[in-house]
């Protein structure tokens, strides 16, 4: 089976929507755990609405290879493999793949679909975020929980209400003013 090569369209808008990452990455509050309230989550699921599964996901991806070379895209101008390794590591590395099911969702032209998709890539999201927190600090799952998951469900919620409710006029902006998207 042959493989399509990205056009030099595509390969710009993934390398736009990596820029959203990294400058939603900025957009950081601390919290008391340690993991950052940052929109990175926003970006990517955006990304992943926008540019669909597989290139939302190598949007992501090429996120992750750019601060694990020492470039301070992740929250803080952070970068390098310290932060991939670290307790936030888990939210980072799930990206690509909640990108991928948002665009799963937004492909099925279903708001249920794109709601459930949405809901799958946050989940995701959290539990190997949990998981990989509780691993590396060596703390109970439950403490996980409490640190790295609750404090964000609102902001989740949000998330997903918004992105489901605007998705369709998002998508149809973006393809009038870029058609080749």
């Amino acid at each position: 089976m042959r493989t399509r090569k990205l056009s030099t369209n595509e390969i710009c808008y993934i390398g736009v929507f990596t820029a959203v990452m990294i400058m939603c990455a900025q957009l950081a509050i601390p919290m008391p755990g340690g993991v950052p309230m940052t929109m990175q989550t926003w970006a990517v699921s955006l990304a992943g609405m926008v540019l669909g599964m597989k290139k939302g996901g190598l949007s992501a991806f090429t996120y992750i290879l750019l601060g694990a070379i020492g470039l301070p895209v992740f929250a803080n101008a952070t970068g390098g493999l310290g932060v991939i390794f670290g307790p936030t590591g888990g939210f980072i590395l799930s990206f690509p793949i909640m990108a991928f099911l948002a665009g799963m969702g937004a492909a099925s032209r279903s708001i249920f679909l794109l709601i459930a998709g949405l809901i799958m890539g946050t989940l995701l999201n959290f539990f190997i975020g949990m998981f990989y927190f509780s691993f590396i600090v060596s703390s109970s799952l439950n403490a996980a929980f409490v640190i790295t998951v609750l404090p964000f469900i609102p902001s989740a919620i949000i998330r997903i209400i918004v992105l489901s409710a605007f998705c369709k006029s998002i998508r149809f902006t973006l393809a009038k003013s870029f058609p080749t998207l």
